[in-house]
């Protein structure tokens, strides 16, 4: 099935003309796409409905807040589209599309300026990656790794696999949901996964589910299909306002995800990028919604981790008490610091680490 993409509100016969005005604004700062499938999981009856909570603008994106690069991944930028940040991997931007884009997205640069950031020169990349044999994994991302013809998809993955140190090649995709044919009707796709995950070398795919609803029978099948041809599955969501910011609806997902052998990998605090005041929950409470939904489900349901992707390193969210946070670096750009503890004084109110006063928590 050809899915059909829409980039102008103007194009959906389910919204008002009085909403689409409204709208126009939002849209012509921060870019809409969406596509005929996925825009027919919503059901436009209801104003609270998950899916179009994800896809269509909200009037509270113009909200002055937050960065353009809230994790200054320009600091770890080796080339445009390559970025190296932790020892053993390298992140390649190997697109500057996606088949939807989720409002609360934290790579909105991308989009204002899709011609600025993403790999073009994959010969160069392979040659940085050849050359620093300490990276084991690697991660293609953008953008939807999926969206590039699976011609080039092959292109990228056959190179990588020449290099004997790089194990891991981790696709970050959201396209299983957004556009399930991409999957379904697409044999070449199964083959490559079928021919690069090997018994000693295998494909990860990280899927970007956020909310049960997105779990459709095609959705499923494609998924299914994926982990077939011998790839591994995982799941990271961020934890965003009005979607899935509660702990019923979290530990549904954390369920099913886990049923179908999508285990959580990460639950990510929505980051600070602009316009997403909108969809941000404070720390402290987006943690006790994370605790009391893994408290609701068993076994691998219970397998993620609530992180902060900050720009020093993963920072995972431990504990509270109260008058404490705990933190946790996951991994930390300097390796002196990964693993390390430490706590801040409780702030109902923080929405990112430099909400609370940081540098005496890292002290």
């Amino acid at each position: 099935m050809q899915v059909k993409y829409f980039t102008n509100l103007d194009q959906l016969e389910d919204i008002s003309a009085k909403e689409k005005e409204k709208l126009k604004k939002v849209s012509q700062r921060y870019p809409f796409r969406a596509n005929d499938y996925y825009l027919s999981l919503i059901d436009w009856n209801d104003p609270l409905d998950p899916i179009k909570r994800i896809i269509i603008p909200s009037i509270g994106e113009l909200n002055a807040w937050g960065e353009l690069d809230p994790s200054e991944e320009s600091k770890y930028t080796v080339m445009p589209g390559l970025e190296h940040k932790y020892d053993s991997t390298v992140l390649l931007l190997i697109s500057n599309v996606c088949g939807g884009i989720c409002r609360y997205c934290f790579r909105k640069r991308i989009f204002k300026q899709p011609n600025q950031e993403y790999l073009r020169d994959i010969e160069a990349a392979v040659d940085y990656i050849r050359g620093h044999k300490e990276v084991t994994n690697v991660l293609l991302t953008g953008g939807d790794s999926f969206m590039l013809p699976t011609k080039r998809l092959k292109l990228i993955v056959g190179k990588l696999r020449e290099i004997g140190h790089v194990k891991i090649i981790r696709f970050g995709t959201k396209m299983p949901v957004f556009n399930p044919y991409r999957i379904l009707e697409d044999s070449s796709l199964i083959e490559l996964i079928k021919n690069y995950s090997t018994p000693q070398k295998r494909i990860y795919i990280i899927t970007d589910i956020n909310h049960p609803k997105e779990l459709s029978k095609k959705a499923i099948k494609g998924l299914k299909m994926l982990f077939k041809a011998g790839a591994i599955l995982t799941n990271q969501t961020p934890l965003i306002r009005n979607l899935n910011d509660d702990p019923e609806v979290m530990a549904e997902l954390f369920r099913r995800l886990s049923f179908i052998g999508v285990p959580p990998y990460y639950v990510f605090q929505c980051r600070p990028s602009v316009g997403n005041k909108e969809y941000a929950v404070p720390i402290e409470k987006g943690y006790k919604i994370y605790e009391e939904a893994k408290s609701r489900v068993s076994g691998l349901a219970k397998s993620s981790h609530f992180v902060l992707s900050h720009a020093s390193g993963k920072i995972e969210v431990v504990g509270m008490n109260s008058k404490k946070i705990f933190f946790k670096y996951h991994r930390a750009f300097k390796n002196k610091n990964s693993s390390r503890f430490f706590s801040c004084k409780r702030n109902s109110e923080a929405y990112w680490l430099e909400d609370y006063d940081a540098l005496a928590c890292i002290s």
